[in-house]
């Protein structure tokens, strides 16, 4: 199925709850049980460049929530939710509309891994991108979660980033920039999957805590160009006794971006 949704087309068959993010700025409905976004999600947003007049396409959009908060924080940008679910796409399409981006962002039930052709009859076709941000399903497939849904949005084969990074370049056009959230310890993946089609890419790392590991990495880079790595100094959500960071809090209240290099 790959027919733009609208929200008469959902079937409830649970409970929603409607949850303010940004401080505010977006309020969304989402399934109480399920997958449920998070600060990955608004992290990503915020790594993600744009300008009014572009196109930004978000892969496995869920209910939206990266889509609308970048949307949100840069006026006149036009963006597509791509997900493979039918109510949560449906819930995307509502999302935006009640928050009044309906005019700028729509949303698509379509498998990442569809054809070109399939892709472009939903309008988007090769090339016709600027930017693509993607949070996909990343957790070892040993460790799959019991439900049903979180585990198709939460649980990776190996083959996942790759196939997921072939259709974002697919869909950019020439230096149009992929920015993606994964966990650090999977960053040699994303270093290999990414060579196939990008370079001069950026890397940030994020922590939960001062001296504590990185637990996710934001990814930025750039289609069919070369330039070096930088890794950027790390994120730091929150201080030792748990209080949000300044940037942190900038970004996940106020919608702050995180600027990376790389586009």
């Amino acid at each position: 199925m790959q027919t733009e949704m609208s929200s008469e087309m959902f079937v409830d068959g649970g409970a929603t709850s409607e949850d303010a993010v940004l401080g505010g700025k977006l309020v969304l409905r989402q399934p109480l049980r399920g997958h449920r976004f998070g600060h990955d999600s608004i992290l990503l947003a915020a790594a993600t460049p744009g300008r009014a007049g572009e196109q930004a396409v978000e892969l496995g959009a869920g209910v939206g929530a990266a889509g609308l908060a970048l949307a949100r924080r840069i006026e006149g940008l036009t963006v597509t939710l791509v997900e493979i679910d039918p109510a949560l796409t449906a819930l995307a399409h509502d999302n935006a509309a009640r928050n009044g981006l309906g005019a700028r962002v729509r949303a698509v039930c379509l498998d990442v891994a569809a054809s070109a052709a399939t892709f472009a009859a939903t309008g988007l076709a090769p090339g016709s991108a600027d930017h693509v941000l993607m949070n996909p399903p990343f957790n070892a497939p040993q460790n799959p979660s019991p439900d049903r849904d979180r585990r198709v949005a939460r649980t990776a084969s190996h083959e996942t980033l790759t196939l997921w990074l072939r259709a974002a370049a697919r869909l950019l056009r020439p230096s149009g920039a992929v920015t993606l959230i994964w966990r650090a310890d999977g960053l040699s993946d994303v270093l290999a999957s990414l060579a196939a089609d990008f370079g001069a890419i950026s890397i940030l790392p994020i922590h939960p805590k001062p001296g504590v590991p990185a637990i996710r990495v934001l990814a930025r880079a750039a289609k069919d160009r070369s330039g070096p790595l930088s890794l950027l100094p790390g994120l730091v959500l929150a201080d030792a006794d748990g209080k949000p960071s300044a940037q942190a809090d900038a970004v996940l209240r106020d919608g702050a971006a995180l600027p990376l290099p790389g586009s």
